[in-house]
């Protein structure tokens, strides 16, 4: 008897995390286990210094993710059914899962990739407003359904939404329901570059590459910056940025970077 595979897949290569929603037959909706095995993903790629990077996409060519299964995730959470397996009792367990398997109030500042490859609807989408880059397949589209099941999009987009887009346009992504196309997505902001469907992967591992290879430091720091800072007064942002500088300027890596420019050869940075 063949065992299930994961819900999703947790594949670290040199030094790049990639995560992969596996349900495509389900169009890669979010379980309990999901939830569970995301979450372990993030505090494996926050702890391990080996990795540098993550890049998350979906199974197959039809969804990254629609959202969370309306059959086994949702129910759980209303407290319609009871849970069945380990996957449902750690979630139900532990408040704060769900917010960092979304990448909510967690401190990871290192830099995440998204390769959407289809449908990325709910949780999808608000998974996608918590990455650094973002690559969609032209097949891709981007939606936040909740208000036409009569629930909220409470993973993160009622907050940041408005931040990364105008307003109007947040406004009704949010209040509609509807979903936009991959080229809409491009022209207002919220994914870097659409890309045919052979090329999606690809392009996702050239920026992971580039990423990899500079100094895992200044990316955490540069990201750490930019997250601390933003809606704060000029000032304290600039007190922000400058603790930042100064801390990555006392590093090896701020020492190997300018000599390996200087004697024309790769950096070889240690993130010490």
């Amino acid at each position: 008897m063949t065992a299930p595979q994961p819900h999703v897949l947790v594949e670290p290569r040199d030094g790049v995390l990639w995560i992969t929603f596996n349900r495509p037959e389900k169009r890669n909706a979010l379980t309990p286990e999901s939830f569970v095995r995301l979450h372990d993903a993030w505090v494996l790629l926050r702890d391990d210094p080996d990795l540098r990077v993550a890049v998350v996409t979906g199974a197959g060519d039809v969804a990254f993710t629609a959202g969370g299964d309306l059959g086994r995730l949702i129910p759980l959470m209303t407290k319609a059914r009871q849970p069945e397996d380990e996957w449902d009792e750690r979630m139900l367990g532990d408040p704060g899962l769900m917010d960092i398997a979304l990448l909510k109030n967690v401190e990871l500042y290192k830099p995440v990739v998204a390769a959407v490859n289809g449908w990325a609807l709910a949780g999808g989408t608000e998974l996608l407003q918590a990455t650094d880059i973002r690559v969609a397949s032209t097949r891709a589209r981007f939606g936040l359904t909740e208000a036409k099941r009569g629930i909220v999009p409470g993973g993160g987009s009622m907050a940041r939404l408005a931040r990364q887009v105008p307003w109007c346009l947040a406004m009704e992504i949010l209040l509609t329901g509807d979903d936009i196309s991959a080229d809409d997505a491009f022209r207002i902001g919220l994914v870097n570059r659409v890309v045919e469907p052979d090329e999606l992967l690809p392009t996702a591992q050239r920026y992971a590459d580039t990423l990899a290879a500079n100094g895992p430091l200044a990316l955490a720091a540069i990201k750490e910056a930019v997250v601390r800072s933003s809606g704060v007064p000029m000032a304290e942002a600039y007190a922000i940025e400058a603790e930042l500088s100064a801390r990555v300027m006392a590093t090896d890596d701020a020492k190997e970077g300018p000599l390996a420019f200087m004697e024309k050869r790769p950096a070889r940075f240690t993130g010490r």
